[in-house]
């Protein structure tokens, strides 16, 4: 929150007795020039205080505009499959019922058959939705050639090696599978605290393996409309069958894979349809030919048990916070590219850094190259690496590094 300005402070008229007329009245021409400056400042102050009265009305307006759309009911997705002069024949998704219901003159000429639609629980068309094309792309990062290699990953060795052997190997070399009489693992998912590089592992592999990278977000699944979610499950692994060989990633699985409950809220029940979609379809995974899964969280414990049952996610990788000889690897390499004096010590710094993630790791070399820009130097020194530490420990909330509780299965 920003602070109210400061008043300024009023000047005061100080005149000799003893003074001259013309001393005098100096004095109030000084005074009054005083005051007029004071006054413009004030109502400068006053202008910027109207400014964030009326930003603070206008973020006012959207908060009660937000809580009305969230107080209304729960809408269905539906797509329109016929026009008559009775009304529209629309297919709810879900459960594939056709209805026919009366569509309103304010939208009678936006509809057109295939249209996405909106619908209450009376099947009233309520709105018309954007181009599916567009959800899709908005919710999905398809990468066709990520850029990460395995060399740009320090400290996992034995990590990589177990999700080479569940993603690339059977994608590389499925005849070996064949010859050896066994499925490879159906689905990995990497689990530990933020930051520690489990989003890179996946691209890399994709990197290796020449394969489209498509990663979408647990929450990006989540979505407003009820039934809008199990259909972008479904787009998801449709588009990874087109674009094979493939690797999906879904990061924050916990937000669509957690825990069922007897809760019976919309949106909860439309979170759990979700995750049901997404079994289904990792059950027919087999069928697929060359698509991977990997999927990512950093609550493991919120997970529902069917969905790391054997079948979906055969092998479950925990990724760490890097140890002493790890940190010191990812040192190396943030700081590849940077001109470092002779003085750095990756193993002084390495110690110093114990709980922090390869990711904070990162923005330690960042800030230490930002000190040296300040300095005017092309030279970063070892004062600058603990000026970052200190910035980064002193940025958190307590003054020490964020703790993280490693879940283990």
């Amino acid at each position: 929150m920003s602070r109210s300005p400061s008043l300024p402070d009023r000047p005061t008229l100080e005149v000799d007795p003893e003074s001259t007329p013309e001393e005098r009245l100096s004095a109030l021409k000084e005074h009054f020039e005083e005051l007029q400056d004071v006054h413009e400042e004030l109502e400068e102050q006053l202008e910027s205080v109207r400014e964030k009265r009326e930003d603070l009305r206008e973020q006012v307006d959207e908060l009660q505009r937000e809580n009305e759309t969230l107080k209304t009911a729960s809408l269905y997705i539906a797509t329109v499959e016929d026009l008559n002069e009775d009304g529209a024949v629309i297919k709810q998704h879900g459960n594939n019922q056709e209805v026919l219901t009366e569509v309103g003159d304010r939208l009678r000429e936006r509809v057109e058959i295939g249209d996405r639609v909106a619908i209450n629980d009376s099947f009233s068309i309520q709105r018309v939705l954007d181009d599916e094309t567009d959800a899709r792309a908005q919710a999905m990062e398809v990468d066709q050639s990520p850029s990460v290699e395995y060399d740009d990953i320090g400290g996992l060795e034995e990590k990589l090696r177990e999700v080479r052997e569940a993603v690339e190997d059977p994608l590389v070399n499925p005849e070996q599978f064949e010859k050896v009489g066994v499925e490879p693992p159906s689905g990995v998912l990497l689990y530990g605290p933020p930051g520690t590089g489990k989003t890179m592992m996946a691209k890399a592999v994709a990197n290796e393996t020449d394969a489209t990278f498509i990663k979408m977000a647990g929450s990006e699944l989540v979505q407003k409309f009820i039934g809008e979610g199990s259909r972008l499950v479904r787009d998801l692994f449709e588009l990874a069958e087109k674009e094979e060989p493939a690797i999906i990633f879904i990061d924050e699985i916990d937000a669509v894979a957690a825990e069922r409950t007897d809760s019976k809220t919309s949106g909860d029940a439309e979170v759990q349809r979700t995750m049901m979609q997404l079994l289904s379809e990792m059950d027919g995974f087999d069928e697929r030919g060359d698509v991977r899964i990997i999927a990512a969280t950093n609550r493991f414990d919120m997970l529902d048990s069917a969905i790391l049952r054997p079948g979906r996610f055969d092998r479950l990788i925990e990724v760490p916070n890097p140890d002493q000889e790890a940190r010191e690897r990812i040192l190396e390499i943030h700081t590849e590219g940077m001109n470092l004096a002779e003085a750095v010590d990756y193993e002084t710094l390495a110690s110093k850094t114990e709980g922090f993630s390869g990711a904070e790791l990162e923005s330690l070399t960042t800030e230490a190259g930002m000190f040296a820009i300040r300095d005017g130097r092309d030279e970063v020194k070892m004062q600058d690496f603990d000026d970052a530490y200190t910035k980064i420990v002193e940025s958190s909330e307590d003054g020490s590094m964020p703790s993280y509780a490693s879940y283990v299965h």
